[in-house]
């Protein structure tokens, strides 16, 4: 195996922060299905502002028509999803503005969906918003990132 061979062996997957915010342990979420990681691997992101872009390239697989979640497969194959608070699909798209559609295929930073914040918390929901790799099996390696972020910045490296 040459040298090139090796370098593009070892080369990680990054799955970067849908928003600018801060990466915090999923331990840190109330919801049990994400921080016992039932549904998969992850960090969780309390996010500062309401604009959430795609966090790599890939197909937009899922855009639940409420707004507040969204699955990626990523052109390496992970497949992650965005969950953007915690029962804020109880809020039936109210303070979520879509800006993709089911099926797009997207580019590391294309703008998925506006949140206003504020109002989300107003109606008594918490905007902490996991990162989860729903396929982590698939990879040798989950390398979790924590401390604040802009929207675009690693937040999960993945290896094969």
């Amino acid at each position: 195996m040459g040298l090139f061979d090796k370098l593009f062996q070892s080369k990680k997957i990054e799955i970067c922060a849908p928003a600018k915010g801060e990466l915090v342990p999923i331990s840190n979420v109330s919801d049990p299905a994400f921080s016992e990681e039932m549904v998969g691997k992850g960090v969780a992101l309390k996010p500062s502002e309401g604009r959430f872009y795609a966090p790599c390239d890939g197909t937009l697989a899922v855009l639940f028509p409420t707004g507040h979640a969204y699955c990626l497969k990523s052109s390496e194959g992970a497949e992650v999803l965005i969950h953007i608070g915690i029962d804020t699909v109880k809020l039936e798209g109210k303070c979520f503005t879509i800006h993709a559609k089911q099926g797009d295929e997207v580019k590391k930073g294309d703008l998925i969906v506006e949140v206003d914040l504020n109002g989300v918390k107003e109606a008594g929901y918490d905007t902490i918003t996991p990162i989860i790799i729903s396929n982590p099996d698939d990879f040798s390696n989950l390398e979790k990132k924590e401390g604040n972020v802009s929207a675009g910045e690693a937040a999960i490296l993945l290896s094969k």
